[in-house]
């Protein structure tokens, strides 16, 4: 029996960890040539240093866990002479609290200086949607998936699997709600109203800004900010937005509220580092990478 085999079957977890990031470290490498590929042939992308009187663009896509690259690009813009207005691209599902709430500010502070115009695309929901309060104006298609302004918490619960596989923890702690949240048990009823607490604040900080943005009052919000989606159209019947129009439509506007002579300006895009997923290979060892994806840590999310 060949050593490779032999370890294999004695340690099966860690060689299954281990072919899961041989995958994904080769599904990376491909994704980025391939992004690399393209990118060398889209034409009408132009990243900085910029053109005078041009607009620039920011795309917000995917789930929101992190906003530092996004609070760079904003700054990139803000600083740039040559950027006039901006149009955030927005796609997305909402993602972590913090993050969405940090956009939302840096986005505000843009358009005090700078017009900024928000487009959703397919869906600008919950932390997509609250990034999007920071635009001076918000653009959305009728079928566009918006709204669920809401906050969740969820904790994974495996307290009957490891009963019957015959885990335990056990835990030493300085206070009684330090392990709030752990898989192995159910949350207590003090555990389960300090979240629910947790959860109505931010909920309110969530509504009091699309009050301030939107200039709707308390209880209007309220009634609405429950979780549920909207399409544009209604969005718009709402207040929630303030526009029907594509990306094209929000380029236009923007061009027109910083006093452009074109309503197809020059479009500008942050700098992007493609190699980023080379990067991260260098700066992190597989394992953390591996346990980044796999993590159960409970997070606050606008989703």
């Amino acid at each position: 029996m060949s050593q490779e085999r032999l370890f294999r079957q004695k340690h099966p977890l860690l060689a299954g960890f281990f072919i899961l990031g041989m995958l994904l470290m080769f599904f990376g490498f491909g994704i980025t040539f391939l992004i690399m590929g393209i990118n060398s042939t889209v034409g009408q992308k132009h990243f900085l240093p910029a053109k005078e009187n041009s607009v620039g663009v920011i795309e917000l896509k995917g789930l929101i866990t992190e906003a530092d690259d996004v609070l760079d690009h904003l700054l990139q813009f803000r600083v740039s002479q040559s950027i006039k207005a901006v149009v955030v691209r927005i796609d997305s599902p909402g993602g972590a609290v913090g993050a969405s709430q940090e956009i939302y500010r840096e986005i505000s502070r843009l358009n005090k200086e700078k017009p900024v115009v928000a487009s959703m695309g397919s869906v600008a929901a919950s932390g997509g949607y609250y990034a999007a309060l920071g635009a001076g104006k918000i653009f959305a298609s009728p079928g566009t998936l918006t709204g669920s302004m809401g906050v969740i918490f969820k904790f994974p619960n495996f307290e009957e699997i490891f009963q019957k596989i015959g885990y335990k923890d056990q835990v030493i702690k300085s206070g009684k709600l330090k392990d709030i949240g752990s898989p192995s048990r159910a949350l207590t009823e003090e555990e389960r109203n300090l979240l629910q607490n947790l959860l109505d604040e931010v909920h309110t900080q969530f509504i009091t800004d699309i009050c301030t943005s939107r200039n709707l009052p308390e209880d209007q919000v309220r009634n609405i900010a429950d979780g549920r989606i909207f399409s544009g159209e209604t969005a718009k019947r709402l207040g929630l937005i303030d526009e029907l129009g594509n990306f094209n439509d929000a380029v236009a506007l923007a061009a027109k509220l910083a006093n452009l002579e074109t309503t197809t300006p020059n479009l500008v895009y942050p700098e992007n580092d493609e190699l980023s997923f080379f990067k991260m290979l260098a700066e992190q060892n597989t394992s953390s990478i591996i346990h980044k994806i796999v993590s159960y840590s409970p997070i606050l999310s606008f989703e």
